[in-house]
């Protein structure tokens, strides 16, 4: 390829960049491809065929850990994407210390998720944690919230929803903002309610930011490794075990590389087939939005 002109200057000042993604990036990557298609040094497509093929026996740990990941990654969406949306609504009504309480919220997303984990699993410590010493006040029986799968599970949601929520909260505060008010001057003349303002011009005008806002939170949530290895280390019984955190335990305690390597080329198959979905739905949604 010949370089007109100074093109050739542009590539020298990009060279840099370009040279630690490849050694960041793709040369990591391409090494973990690698070794999950190797097995005692040889090329082989043994443990793919090992993991698919465990799918449907009846202790599958694959099977169990990928529905985990999906109920874990969906219901925290959901959470996230309502409350989000609800305190959204509230504040972009409010005209008095908004600035206060919109400061407040978002001290969940300002401080890094795994010092919020630590805060919260200090919460719910067995001895000294803030539950179960209100429990004591009352003169009820302490509770090991640790130690039950189920109540495991919905604490380290809870504790990833208190973290993700500010992010919804903010984008779809902007996104209220964005809304010209001539369109509620309008349907309020016209006689509309506020419930046919928020179904007719509020979540139409808000789905492209929607959207985004739901891509970049099924990602992170998909991703999310501090909050349920500090809170909960996949435990008990691998309960709170998801792809991410399965892929860490099998590489760096049980010592199978190739195997963990394998979980980490289908946890990136999921995000590549989902963005690649997902661009389709924001380009679907900005084609819509023109139309309001």
């Amino acid at each position: 390829m010949k370089l007109k002109g100074s093109a050739w200057i542009a590539w020298i000042f990009l060279l840099p960049s370009l040279l630690t993604i490849g050694l960041v990036i793709f040369y990591p990557l391409a090494k973990e491809i690698r070794y999950s298609f190797t097995d005692q040094g040889q090329i082989s497509f043994q443990h793919y065929i090992e993991l698919f093929g465990s799918f449907f026996s009846s202790n599958s740990v694959f099977r169990d850990v990928m529905f985990q990941t999906v109920a874990w990654t969906v219901i925290n969406l959901f959470l996230q994407f309502t409350i989000g949306l609800v305190l959204a609504l509230l504040l972009h009504r409010i005209r008095k210390g908004r600035t206060i309480y919109q400061t407040l919220l978002m001290i969940p997303w300002v401080v890094p998720s795994f010092v919020g984990a630590y805060a919260w699993l200090w919460l719910v410590h067995d001895r000294f944690g803030f539950m179960n010493q209100a429990l004591h006040k009352v003169r009820l029986p302490i509770f090991h919230w640790l130690d039950d799968g189920t109540i495991t599970m919905l604490l380290v949601i809870m504790v990833n929803v208190w973290i993700g929520v500010p992010f919804m909260m903010i984008t779809f505060l902007s996104g209220l903002r964005s809304i010209p008010t001539s369109l509620y001057e309008a349907a309020r003349i016209e006689g509309a309610s506020s419930w046919q303002q928020l179904t007719h011009i509020t979540l139409p005008l808000l789905r492209p930011v929607a959207a985004t806002a739901t891509a970049l939170g099924m990602i992170w949530t998909f991703n999310m490794f501090n909050v349920i290895y500090i809170v909960s280390s996949g435990g008990p019984a691998n309960s709170t075990e998801t792809l991410i955190t399965y892929t860490y335990q099998e590489a760096f305690q049980n010592g199978n590389i190739g195997v963990a390597s394998t979980y980490g080329v289908v946890i990136l198959s999921f995000l590549i087939a989902f963005t690649l979905y997902y661009q389709r739905v924001l380009k679907a949604n900005q084609n819509e939005g023109m139309y309001y």
